[in-house]
């Protein structure tokens, strides 16, 4: 799904191909649209895709991270490759005294693979630490979860530990692994 892109977005450029859009109202239906297709897929390693009932809520949500980007709290960006809406890459939350950032991303199951998160995910943290915002990249996921944990790796963040039992998914209790990586232009 195509969506018309007001000029006025913030947008971090990846590639000539690929896109950082900030959240926004106008990316609420292919952002559902993104989710009902990878919902299957989704829940195995997310907890939220099973609250999203509709465009209504999906809005709600999309309305509450544009606040919080605002607010500088958090930072929702949608990946979008050849024109189109491909995942999602945010700091679920920032700690601006600290100046650290932790990292949540999906991508479109069918455009795993492809380079694009890690491509994303390496222009949105240089994008921060440019600014002079974030220094501090942290990643969260399950021990389980091999896909997130190779990109955190493959992206050049060093295994901090494990965090017993930290995340409640699907009635079970798992635990994460923890990645940091420090990206400091001021030194």
């Amino acid at each position: 799904m195509h969506v018309e892109i007001p000029q006025e977005i913030e947008a971090i450029k990846v590639s000539e191909e690929i896109v950082l859009y900030a959240a926004n109202e106008c990316f609420v239906s292919s952002l559902y649209q993104m989710i009902l297709r990878n919902r299957a897929w989704l829940q195995q390693n997310l907890d939220w895709p099973r609250f999203v009932t509709g465009e209504v809520e999906t809005r709600k949500t999309m309305l509450s991270n544009v606040m919080l980007h605002q607010r500088g709290y958090a930072k929702m960006f949608l990946i979008f490759s050849g024109g189109e809406i491909t995942g999602v890459l945010s700091f679920n939350s920032i700690e601006p005294q600290n100046k650290t950032g932790y990292i949540g991303y999906w991508i479109d199951e069918a455009q795993q693979g492809k380079g694009l998160l890690s491509a994303s995910l390496q222009a949105f943290m240089d994008y921060y630490a440019r600014k002079g915002e974030v220094r501090r990249f942290v990643i969260k996921c399950r021990t389980a979860n091999a896909a997130s944990n190779a990109v955190a790796v493959r992206n050049g963040f060093s295994l901090e530990g494990c965090l017993r039992q930290a995340e409640f998914l699907n009635g079970e209790f798992h635990d994460q692994n923890i990645y940091g990586r420090i990206v400091d232009y001021s030194a």
